[in-house]
């Protein structure tokens, strides 16, 4: 449980970065409390999708993945994040991102914080 926790402390924090570095993610809320509500459930999200849909695509793709040595990852991680957008939006969660270009940069970023985040904070697997 405290791993799930972790996770979902480290998704929230890179998908706020990438709310906050990029003009084309948005996520909206009245209050700071708001928002920081509507980041977490979008984190949860985020990791449904990834638990979920993820390993189904890469299994899928896996030739692409060999063909272009890896690159179509940044491809998968940016479909991941337009169909959180998707189910946010379906959910009625305030959160979106606009356009391909926009969720393969932001897939970079929620990538490369979210690594960050799981160095930083405890990874107990209890």
């Amino acid at each position: 449980m405290k791993n799930f926790v972790v996770k979902t402390i480290a998704n929230a924090a890179a998908l706020a970065v990438a709310v906050w570095l990029l003009d084309k993610i948005t996520l909206t809320g009245d209050s700071t409390g708001k928002k920081v509500g509507t980041v977490i459930v979008v984190a949860l999200l985020f990791g449904l999708v990834n638990f979920l849909v993820k390993p189904v695509v890469k299994v899928l793709t896996f030739p692409l993945f060999i063909l272009t040595l890896g690159l179509i990852t940044f491809v998968v991680n940016a479909l991941m994040l337009l169909l959180t957008s998707w189910l946010a939006d379906k959910l009625d969660v305030s959160f979106h991102v606009e356009g391909f270009w926009t969720a393969v940069l932001g897939g970079l970023i929620i990538s490369i914080v979210s690594w960050a985040m799981n160095v930083v904070l405890p990874d107990d697997k209890d």
